[in-house]
């Protein structure tokens, strides 16, 4: 059976250098209390999006180009969590231009790129989530509701368009991944009145896996170790060491216990913090 941990992959030293720069700024500038964080996520979506405008005088461009320029303000822009009467506005506001940023840096040119994208994340995690562990990863096109219901776990691995609806709380982990198109929730209604919502908090304990495509829904707890496969959809709490499949999710088989006695070392991680 192959071990493929993952491997290096080198850039260039000039673009290594520019993003190294351009990394430090953006951390030391949310570092400051005085950063505007609202017209930092203007200057930088206009930086990216449209930098022929950046300086132009917006009253002698098109109305279609002035609309595309207020979309790089997210004073100018509302989103769905805004409109939930649950919202903590105090704790929102200061993160909503971070989330702004993140979604908009994912749909830029600069989205996909590893090197620069997980460090970016990163730097945003920190301020966004209600707890961030050391080496958080975090592909492109990863959504969430509030941000400041998170809390993260040390090396956790969030893959490409998940979904963590943390409106009521979400729990994450050290050692946990979230594999693509996965969803993750904190909140359901009532199946009378969908104004009735309820939210219990969301737990995804250490070592667990949740694959392809799965759906988390709100209120479970997928126990230390535990494996939630493609496509399932997980209604009640899992066990320890257990995978899980099916709609509803059901208990399948136990991860052998000389296996996981046996299981190898922690290899580097070439996208590690720093």
């Amino acid at each position: 059976m192959p071990f493929l941990p993952l491997r290096p992959v080198p850039i260039t030293e000039a673009a290594s250098s520019q993003y190294g720069a351009w990394l430090d700024w953006l951390a030391e500038t949310l570092a400051d209390p005085a950063c505007d964080r609202n017209e930092l996520c203007r200057q930088i979506l206009t930086d990216l999006y449209f930098p022929q405008f950046a300086g132009t005088d917006p009253s002698i461009l098109s109305a279609t180009a002035r609309l595309a320029l207020l979309q790089m303000d997210p004073r100018n822009v509302t989103l769905e969590p805004e409109y939930y009467k649950d919202i903590d506005t105090e704790l929102y506001a200061p993160r909503k231009p971070l989330l702004w940023l993140w979604e908009m840096f994912d749909r830029s040119a600069l989205g996909e790129n590893i090197a620069l994208g997980i460090p970016f994340r990163r730097i945003l995690a920190k301020h966004v989530f209600a707890s961030c562990g050391k080496n958080f990863k975090a592909f492109t096109h990863v959504r969430f509701s509030y941000g400041y219901n998170l809390n993260i776990g040390d090396n956790v691995v969030i893959h490409r368009h998940v979904l963590l609806d943390d409106r009521g709380g979400i729990e994450i982990g050290d050692g946990s991944s979230v594999s693509d198109f996965a969803n993750v929730y904190s909140h359901s209604h009532n199946i009378v009145d969908g104004r009735i919502v309820y939210l219990p908090k969301t737990v995804i304990g250490k070592g667990a896996r949740i694959t392809y495509h799965a759906t988390i829904l709100a209120g479970t707890h997928v126990a230390d170790d535990s494996m939630v496969g493609t496509s399932a959809v997980l209604t009640k709490s899992t066990e320890p060491h257990w995978v899980y499949v099916g709609v509803p999710a059901r208990k399948v088989k136990e991860k052998p216990a000389d296996e996981r006695a046996a299981k190898a070392p922690p290899t580097d991680d070439p996208m590690r913090d720093g």
